[in-house]
């Protein structure tokens, strides 16, 4: 599908709007108080800071004139320690905000990431892993310092606007609407920037997206690459996504530096203004003082807007990186517990298919009319081409996807009413690729069972046939893997996970190609330990070797998503069918 490729723009609905505010807000919430305190110590600088040009007025229009020295000297500490206070109110307020702001990071992702361990398969099925890993780190790195810093100064400059328009009006009302009649020509400008940034730098989330989501891709193929000297293509292929995104971003930072020489050509103009006009009312309605005060006022009332500039160019470039993030956290949860859903007992491993189908995509049936029961400790053996529906058989069962219509039974139990863990718990799966997180042998064989004690791990590895090449190690099982057991043979990871599964003690066995990696000599040894413990459990087999399958009590042909044909392996020989065809293979 299209959404598959690393090129594809993701299309977004949601449009930037007051509502995205009010849910930031949810992030912010829990550190009001340390907010509201960060607030406070802004606004104290702030309104502290604001009393230097009317001390200096003091001083030109009444202390030098009257040669009084005192009040010179209490207006020069004051004007000294005017600034060791808003310096050391600024540090304390940066030190909370540093702190707040990292743990806003940490509850950002925390939510992201929960929300991605509960959407189903097909939200991973439909998108590169590179798109979804740049919402978790760099749109949310974007987002963190207009949550914390952003808000806190943009209320700040708020106030300190109104306070430095206060103030201007105090010292002389026409000289304030003189300095402020360049401001609507700011807001103008803005409105009529704000649809060319938003939409610039949607375009750069974009194609950044693309970029990562290539690179991971990359790397993940590299061993591919490598084996088929593709490596000048797909140089070419990543220059060419970092030439666009190098395009984008700089389009997008020419729109942004549009606001700034418009912003300081206003406030050097407004500044202009008020001298020109204020040195022709000298002697008349204004005096010298009152003139640098306000001079000293104008250039203050332009430092807030600048700020706020940064703050709006700073909401329209993290708008686009905003919806990314609750995009994710809107995506619908397909696989949930119902209301009510109970916890599933410990169970026999009763399994029942009552007219089960399902589509990966509408219109198109992968399981058509599935109907079986398997009663507790039956091995089942499901077999046939590619493509079938045999995965898909067992993916239901572990409810990584629900059915279009029908139903699943365990036990009797329609596992739509139970809780999706309960049955996780108790329903093992091997998959047909196997992967191991970083980290210790030992770690990862307890992966499934947190509280299984070191002599449990080294037993399930014996009885899968690992325990041999892991001591063979010089650290032996607290030998540290990397990522997805770097350095080690297809077949040692599926052995090490085999162990993994069984040391969860399910009652229902899932076993997907579980041995299609392990040699000849070593599945022999393995089936020794899996008849042992297959023993009392319900099994389900996948695969295609006829020495894992034709001890099964069952064998199911799957084909087209229909049972074609079931029996075990002496009557589906007898009956020379899909089954018997396949063994002359």
């Amino acid at each position: 599908m299209a959404r598959n490729k690393f090129d594809a723009d993701e299309e977004i609905e949601q449009k930037v709007n007051p509502r995205i505010v009010l849910r930031l807000m949810h992030w912010i919430k829990p550190f009001s108080k340390w907010m509201v305190l960060s607030c406070v110590l802004m606004l104290l600088s702030s309104v502290i800071s604001l009393t230097s040009p009317y001390l200096i007025r003091m001083a030109i229009d009444k202390a030098i004139p009257n040669e009084n020295i005192k009040m010179l000297v209490i207006i020069s500490i004051a004007l000294t320690l005017s600034v060791v206070i808003v310096r050391f109110l600024l540090a304390a307020k940066l030190k909370i905000m540093t702190r707040v702001s990292q743990k806003i990071i940490v509850n950002i992702r925390n939510d992201v990431f929960t929300k991605l361990q509960s959407l189903p398969f097909s939200y991973f099925d439909n998108r590169p892993h590179g798109k979804i890993l740049i919402r978790v780190v760099n749109y949310v790195n974007s987002l963190s310092d207009l949550l914390s810093n952003g808000i806190i100064q943009l209320i700040s400059d708020l106030f300190t606007l109104v306070v430095i328009v206060g103030f201007m009006v105090a010292i002389d009302p026409k000289l304030t609407l003189v300095s402020l009649a360049v401001v609507p020509i700011l807001f103008i400008v803005l409105i009529a920037m704000k649809k060319k940034q938003h939409e610039a730098w949607k375009q750069e989330s974009y194609k950044r997206s693309n970029l990562t989501a290539y690179l991971s891709e990359s790397l993940n193929g590299m061993k591919i690459t490598q084996s088929f000297a593709r490596e000048e293509v797909n140089q070419g292929i990543f220059n060419g996504l970092c030439k666009t995104c190098k395009k984008v971003w700089i389009h997008a930072v020419n729109i942004n530096n549009i606001i700034w020489p418009i912003v300081d050509n206003l406030s050097t103009l407004g500044v202009a203004l008020v001298y020109l006009i204020g040195i022709s009312w000298l002697g008349k309605t204004i005096t010298i003082g009152t003139l640098v005060a306000f001079a000293g006022y104008i250039w203050r009332f332009w430092f807030p807007i600048q700020n706020l500039g940064n703050f709006y160019n700073s909401m329209v470039t993290t708008g686009a990186y905003v919806e990314r993030i609750l995009e994710l956290l809107d995506e619908p949860e397909d696989i949930t517990d119902r209301p009510g859903a109970k916890e599933l007992p410990p169970i026999r491993g009763h399994v029942t298919f009552d007219h089960v189908n399902f589509s990966y995509e509408p219109g198109t049936r992968v399981l058509k009319d599935v109907n079986f029961v398997i009663t507790p400790g039956m091995r089942l053996a499901i077999v046939g081409p590619t493509g079938a529906g045999k995965t898909t058989i067992v993916n239901l069962l572990s409810r990584f996807y629900n059915p279009d219509d029908g139903k699943i039974l365990i036990d009797g139990i329609d596992i739509q009413e139970l809780q999706i863990k309960s049955i996780r718990k108790q329903v093992g799966v091997m998959m047909q690729d196997s992967f191991l997180f970083s980290g210790s042998i030992m770690e990862n064989i307890r992966y499934g069972r947190l509280d299984a004690t070191d002599e449990e791990c080294i037993n399930a590895a014996k009885t899968v046939q690992a325990h041999d090449f892991i001591t063979a190690f010089p650290d032996g099982y607290n030998t540290v893997l990397s990522a997805n057991g770097g350095g080690l043979s297809q077949g040692q990871k599926q052995l090490i996970s085999f162990a993994r599964v069984l040391l969860s003690d399910p009652r229902i066995l899932i076993l997907d190609e579980a041995t299609s990696s392990v040699d000849t000599h070593t599945e022999k040894a393995l089936q020794k330990g899996l008849n042992e413990l297959l023993k009392g459990r319900t099994s389900f087999i996948i695969a295609h070797r006829l020495s894992t399958i034709r001890n099964a009590d069952k064998i199911f042909y799957v084909d087209h998503g229909e049972i074609v044909e079931e029996g075990n392996h002496k009557e589906l020989m007898a009956k020379n069918g899909y089954y018997a065809e396949m063994v002359n293979r």
